[in-house]
């Protein structure tokens, strides 16, 4: 406690200055809890408002996929490039090393692989979050799907968790037979994801009305990077989809299975972060794999 001998009374109240109006820098999370805010500052640059999110939970449902066979020496090496990384938890304890500090989007979901059908899935313990210090969790969203209503009850059931713990959710349009990559599903299941409880949501890009799907979606959305493209086309599918609005991407397999991993990582980051274009973007990837 302060020795109270000699204290001097308060007199800096700054009365000819008014209080300043905060406005929070993220789509739709003016009202979320502070816990909220906190954690998605730390996904998201707080100077271009955008992120950058390296995946590598694919492990999950596909078991060692090609460029994840040792996440030691595949993954490790990048994440100092990534604003936040998304994986399992056994992978994060298991192989990343915690001195990285890096925000985790933590695989919250769990269920049947690639040798079943996809999507019939539970949740872990919001507790496992907390161990780990999440910066948010991650859930599969099958809209449309067999497991439709059990994968909402999943997403309200986390986004319930992390509203008691201040751990946002980030519902992530799951992959199956029913997704379509159009204007029309994808603005369906967003905003049910949205609706439903997420902090954010994850979803595929579209050629057309993209725009539209981010306009009807309440809180930010980061795209998914999906199979393994050409390096000069991820990054223009990157380019558009922040064109068209959209706050991020969370590329995996067109990072790590890339020809140069870090040069594109840098590049993917030139695009979302520092306004490249694609071309712009390549150029830099290109130049970067002289050097690096």
């Amino acid at each position: 406690m302060a020795d109270a001998e000699g204290l001097k009374a308060a007199d800096n109240y700054g009365l000819d200055i008014p209080v300043s109006a905060q406005s929070y820098y993220l789509k739709g999370l003016e009202y979320a809890d502070w816990g909220i805010k906190d954690r998605m500052s730390r996904i998201f640059n707080k100077k271009s408002g955008k992120t950058v999110m390296l995946a590598f939970d694919h492990g999950y449902i596909m078991g060692p996929t090609s460029g994840l066979e040792r996440i030691d020496l595949s993954i490790v090496p990048l994440l100092e490039y990534a604003d936040s990384i998304m994986c399992s938890r056994g992978i994060l304890r298991s192989c990343i090393p915690p001195t990285f500090n890096k925000p985790i989007s933590l695989r919250f979901s769990a269920g049947t692989t690639i040798l079943n059908e996809l999507n019939d899935e539970c949740i872990i313990d919001v507790d496992e979050a907390i161990r780990l210090n999440a910066s948010c969790m991650a859930i599969m969203v099958s809209v449309g799907g067999k497991y439709e209503a059990k994968t909402i009850q999943n997403l309200v059931r986390t986004a319930d968790a992390g509203n008691k713990y201040g751990i946002p959710t980030l519902g992530v349009t799951a992959v199956g037979k029913e997704l379509v990559r159009d204007a029309r599903y994808l603005s369906l299941a967003t905003r049910v994801i949205a609706e439903n409880g997420a902090t954010f949501v994850k979803t595929y890009y579209c050629e057309k009305d993209f725009e539209k799907v981010v306009a009807a979606c309440p809180v930010p959305i980061v795209i998914a990077g999906g199979k393994k493209l050409p390096e000069n086309e991820a990054l223009e599918v990157a380019y558009k989809a922040i064109s068209d609005g959209a706050s991020g991407v969370d590329m995996g397999r067109n990072v790590f299975q890339s020809e140069d991993p870090i040069a594109m990582i840098k590049a993917v980051k030139g695009v979302v972060h520092d306004g490249l274009s694609a071309v712009q973007g390549f150029e830099l990837y290109n130049d970067l794999k002289q050097i690096l």
